[in-house]
């Protein structure tokens, strides 16, 4: 009698890889349900995942629509997202860069690098924008969704005059701003443009030839249509323009090439250990873990597995990137929709290929 299971497999990953051992495929099979369901059952419009073990892709696929009205099909290797915060360990190992090459010291004050920017009752350094321990504001109602042509330089206007929420250092507020004013710093400091630095610094070295600063002038193509969800279904997301908040959340990229970003730091090949070290340890405040590093979130799954990496939502995009260093995976899951309210799922997504690696 045929294995029903193998021979589900079998048409699910044709010539992909699947994680050695037969004990390990119901796991996959329950992932691949879950993924399934989260199309059929209307929760998101389309889905891109990579899952990458030891530097081999284990499970790659594509769910639901890259635009609902065509059906045109999600292709992970190809369909671009809004990878929204994600962006920022994207930004975080540009500013790595800078730091290893003498250029910006994170202990220094911003106002070195950038002394127009208004002063405030207290100094503030870029470690502490980067660890969102600096005190700067989140966005304020439709912020999050401006549709202005805003340079980053120019974005600051309509922040840089509100105080400090409170004395750098002493807390932690998460806010996408912090990335504004680092980018701004970087540009300033290079004389180029931010994106041009990062694309020279982080995604030429690395390869990531599918991720690009989302710039509206530019006419990319395979890009995954934007979307938001509300009682009576998906509806086209509201225009935005992201430029100004490209370090923060203005990158577009596909599954593969996330994963392969987390890859190349569990293959050594970004920086010395020694200058991404702030980057991926967790800051604290009395003696408290913020759970954050340097533009990566840095901390540990329901069972007590170590991870790094970055959630993100945005306007028409969320995305999930994990690094398991001991494990030696990376989960790159990308959705093309705003917070579609699915994060548990995921979670236990990733859980399900988790338990697969543990049992093989």
């Amino acid at each position: 009698m045929k294995n029903p299971v193998l021979g589900y497999l079998k048409k699910l990953f044709l010539s992909k890889r699947v994680i050695g051992e037969e004990t390990a495929l119901p796991n996959l099979v329950k992932a691949d349900v879950l993924l399934q369901k989260l199309v059929s059952e209307k929760r998101i419009p389309g889905l891109a995942i990579t899952v990458l073990e030891k530097g081999k892709t284990i499970f790659q696929r594509g769910y639901g629509y890259a635009n609902i009205e065509t059906r045109s099909p999600i292709d992970p290797l190809h369909t671009k997202f809004r990878i929204a915060s994600v962006s920022k360990p994207i930004a975080a190992t540009a500013l790595a860069n800078m730091v290893s090459e003498g250029s910006i010291d994170l202990d220094t004050s911003f106002y070195y690098y950038v002394p127009y920017y208004p002063k405030k009752e207290w100094d503030f350094t870029i470690r502490q924008l980067a660890s969102h321990t600096a005190g700067i504001r989140s966005y304020k109602g439709i912020e999050f969704g401006l549709n202005k042509p805003y340079t980053i330089k120019e974005s600051i206007t309509f922040f840089k005059d509100d105080p400090l929420l409170f004395k750098p250092g002493t807390d932690y507020h998460y806010t996408s701003l912090d990335w504004v004013l680092i980018s701004l710093a970087m540009q300033e400091v290079s004389k180029i443009p931010f994106e041009e630095y990062v694309n020279k610094k982080v995604l030429q070295p690395l390869k990531l030839k599918n991720t690009v600063a989302e710039i509206q002038k530019n006419n990319y193509i395979n890009i995954a249509s934007f979307y938001s969800k509300n009682r009576l279904g998906f509806r086209d997301a509201i225009a935005v323009n992201n430029y100004y908040k490209l370090a923060g959340g203005g990158f577009l990229s596909t599954s593969e090439d996330i994963a392969n970003f987390g890859q190349a730091f569990l293959d050594e090949k970004v920086l010395d250990k020694k200058v991404l070290q702030p980057f991926l340890t967790s800051e604290t405040i009395n003696s408290k873990s913020t759970y954050y590093g340097l533009g990566w979130q840095v901390s540990e799954d329901n069972n007590g597995r170590p991870y790094y990496g970055h959630i993100g939502n945005g306007v028409g995009g969320y995305s999930n990137f994990y690094v398991y260093p001991k494990e030696e995976m990376v989960f790159s899951i990308l959705i093309n929709c705003t917070d579609p309210k699915v994060q548990d799922i995921l979670d236990e997504i990733i859980t399900t290929f988790l338990k697969a690696k543990s049992i093989v």
